[in-house]
C-alpha cells in the first residue's frame, strides 16, 4: 500500500485491495473511505468486496464514488460530512488517491488558506494547481492555460495505444508523444483464459507500465475527465489541461459489473466467478477442480463485449478438464447466451457444435443474465421468447462463470466523440474521428463493427499511425483497416479453432488450409496460443514490430 498522508486525520491510498484491509486496520485507521466507482478496471476489487473485509476488521466503510476528473463541489461538501462523522483517523481512496486529495481540497476551501492546502497535497505527492484554477474561476478549468502540450497525446495504454504508440515511433522516431493512463500495471489480457484453465499463471499476463511503454513516450499517468476537440485539448483528474495537435484514443471498454443484480455482492465466492477479471481467473480454476459433480453454468451477455468468443473458451476448458477428470458425465453444462447463435461467423460453428455435443453441452440463446442469489446459487435469466415476448426463468447452479455486460467508459460516453450509442464514432476504414479530423481512436472504445480483440486492435495500430503521420505531411496515401479480428477458440486443451475473419464475417486465413485449418481443431494453433502470441505480444505488437499486420494501402 501507498498510504499518503494529508492530515493527522486523513490519509489517502491508490485502490485498496481485499488483502489490504488487516494492514489498514493495524496502521491504526479506524474508517474508510471509497471515492472509486466499481467497474473502472479489470484488476479492480468491487466495493463489496472490500466492505466485506473491512469490517471483518472491524472498520467503519462509507462510499461515496466519483467519475475521474469529476468531482463536484457537492462531493466535496458530502466528504466533509463524511469526515466529521466516521471515527478517525481516516483512510480514503481512490485509483490513484488523486479524486480523494480533490475532495478533501474543496471540503477545505473556506476553511484553510489555499496555500496551504496545495502545499499538504504537494507534500502527499498531489498536484492540485488545477483545482486552485477551478476554485478562484468559479468551477471552471480554463483550457486555454495548459499543463502540457504535446504533437500526438494517446489515452489509453492498453494494447492498443502502446501499439500504436510504436508504431509511431518506428516511422518518426523524433515525434513528441504522450500517453495518458493511470493504471501501473499492463496486462496481458487474452492470456485470462489459460488462467482460468489452469494452463498460465496469473502473474505471466501482468508487467508493470513502465516496463512496456515505448522508450521517449512521456507517461502522464492521470486519467481523463473530459474533452475539448475545438481546443485541441483534454482535462485530466485534477482539473489539468494538456493539449495536442494529434489525439488518439484508445481506452477500452467498462465492465459493468452492476449491470447484474445481486453480482457485486457475491462475485468472487457462493461459486461465481469471471475470467474478464485478473483476480478472479484463478478462482475460476479452483472452481472447475473442485467441482466434481453438480451444474455448471457459462453466461454471455448482450453485444459487443471484448473476445467475443471467451464465455465459450472458459466452457470448453472446463469441460476438458471434467472430461480428463472422469467427471464429465456428473456435470451438467449450460451456456446462456444472450444472442441467437453459438458463433458469429457460420464457418466456424459445425466445429464447434461437435465439442458441444461431446461435452453435454446444453444451448440456451436468448437468454440474459439480469440477476445472481449467491448463497442461494440460482440464477435469473431474461428469455426473449419466438413471439417477441420476455420472460424471466431461473437456473440453479454450484458454479456460475460470469461475462458482465459492456459499454463505453463514461468519460467517453458523455463526450463530443461519441455516437448515440455512446462509442468513439470513426470512420471504419480509415479509424479517424467523422467529425473531428484530427483526432483517431482504435481498440474496443470505436464503433466499427470488428471483433474487439487484441488482433484488431494489432492491425489497427499500423493503419492509425500511417494515417495521422499522413494528415501531419510525413507520409503519403492512406491505410485502410479491413475489420481483421481473430478469436483462437480453446475448444479442449491442446487444440484450438482458429477464427479469422474481416467486416461482415467475411473468412481471412492468416496461414495455408494444409498448416492451420482454421475451421477445424488444431494443435498447432494452441501451440501458437499457448507458445507463440504471449512473446509476439509483449515482443510484437508493443514494440512496433508489424509481422502480418501492415496496412491495406489507397493512393
Amino acid at each position: 500500500m501507498d498510504i499518503q498522508s494529508l492530515t493527522a486525520e486523513l490519509s489517502v491510498a491508490p485502490q485498496l485491495l481485499i488483502a489490504d484491509l488487516r494492514a489498514v486496520a493495524e496502521a491504526g485507521f479506524r474508517s474508510v473511505i471509497c471515492n472509486r466507482p466499481d467497474g473502472e478496471g479489470s484488476d479492480q476489487p468491487l466495493f463489496s468486496e472490500i466492505e466485506r473485509a473491512a469490517q471483518a476488521q472491524g472498520l467503519q466503510i462509507r462510499y461515496l464514488p466519483a467519475e475521474s476528473g469529476k468531482v463536484t463541489d457537492q462531493q466535496g461538501a458530502a466528504f466533509g460530512a463524511l469526515m466529521a462523522e466516521v471515527p478517525k483517523p481516516v483512510l480514503a481512496y481512490c485509483r490513484t488517491g488523486m479524486r480523494s486529495t480533490t475532495m478533501w481540497a474543496l471540503s477545505q476551501a473556506g476553511q484553510r488558506p489555499l496555500p496551504q492546502i496545495i502545499e499538504l497535497a504537494s507534500k502527499a505527492g498531489y498536484d492540485l494547481k488545477g483545482v486552485v484554477r477551478r476554485i478562484v474561476n468559479g468551477g471552471k478549468t480554463p483550457v486555454e492555460v495548459a499543463d502540457a502540450t504535446h504533437e500526438v497525446v494517446i489515452i489509453g495504454g492498453g494494447a492498443a495505444g502502446i501499439a500504436v504508440a510504436s508504431s509511431l515511433l518506428a516511422r518518426s522516431p523524433q515525434l513528441d508523444i504522450a500517453i495518458i493512463d493511470p493504471a501501473d500495471i499492463h496486462y496481458y489480457q487474452p492470456g485470462w483464459t489459460m488462467v482460468g484453465a489452469g494452463v498460465f499463471d496469473a502473474k505471466t499476463t501482468a508487467r508493470t507500465m513502465g516496463s512496456v511503454l515505448p522508450r521517449g513516450v512521456h507517461w502522464i499517468q492521470s486519467a481523463v475527465a473530459a474533452f475539448e476537440p475545438e481546443r485541441d485539448a483534454v482535462i485530466l483528474d485534477g482539473c489539468r489541461v494538456v493539449k495536442y495537435q494529434q489525439l488518439i484514443v484508445c481506452p477500452g471498454l467498462k465492465l459493468d459489473w452492476h449491470g447484474i443484480e445481486g453480482l457485486p455482492e457475491t462475485l468472487g465466492r457462493n461459486g461465481v466467478t469471471s475470467n474478464y477479471r485478473y483476480d478472479l481467473a484463478p478462482y475460476t480454476w479452483q472452481l472447475v477442480q473442485q467441482l466434481r459433480r453438480g451444474k455448471a453454468l457459462f453466461t454471455q451477455p448482450p453485444m459487443p463485449i471484448k473476445c467475443a468468443g471467451a464465455p465459450q473458451k472458459a466452457m470448453y476448458l472446463s469441460a476438458d478438464h471434467w472430461r480428463r477428470a472422469g467427471v464429465l458425465q456428473d456435470v451438467d453444462i449450460q451456456f446462456c447466451n444472450a444472442g441467437p447463435v453459438l458463433f458469429g461467423v457460420a464457418d466456424y460453428v459445425p466445429a464447434l457444435m461437435e465439442y458441444v455435443k461431446a461435452y453435454g453441452i446444453g444451448l440456451n440463446f436468448g437468454q440474459t443474465l439480469v440477476a445472481v442469489d449467491g448463497p442461494a446459487r440460482k440464477a435469473t435469466f431474461m428469455k426473449a421468447n419466438a413471439d417477441g415476448t420476455k420472460e424471466k426463468i431461473t437456473h440453479d447452479f454450484d458454479m456460475i462463470h460470469v461475462v458482465p455486460p459492456q459499454k463505453a467508459p463514461d468519460f467517453i460516453r458523455v463526450s463530443p466523440l461519441a455516437d448515440a450509442a455512446g462509442w468513439i464514432d470513426i470512420d471504419p476504414g480509415t479509424l479517424r474521428h467523422k467529425q473531428f479530423a484530427n483526432i483517431f481512436a482504435l481498440g474496443d472504445a470505436g464503433n466499427t463493427p470488428n471483433a474487439k480483440t487484441a488482433a484488431a486492435a494489432r492491425k489497427q495500430a499500423p493503419v492509425v499511425a500511417h494515417n495521422l503521420l499522413a494528415l501531419r505531411g510525413a507520409v503519403q496515401g492512406e491505410a485502410r483497416y479491413d475489420g481483421y479480428g481473430s478469436c483462437p477458440l480453446t475448444v479442449e486443451r491442446g487444440k484450438i479453432v482458429l477464427a479469422e475473419f474481416l467486416y461482415g464475417g467475411k473468412v481471412a486465413p492468416s496461414f495455408p488450409k494444409w498448416l492451420i485449418d482454421g475451421t477445424r481443431p488444431s494443435a498447432l494453433a494452441w501451440y501458437l496460443k499457448e507458445r507463440v502470441l504471449p512473446p509476439l505480444y509483449w515482443q510484437a505488437m508493443l514494440k512496433g514490430r508489424e509481422w502480418m499486420a501492415q496496412p491495406e494501402m489507397t493512393k
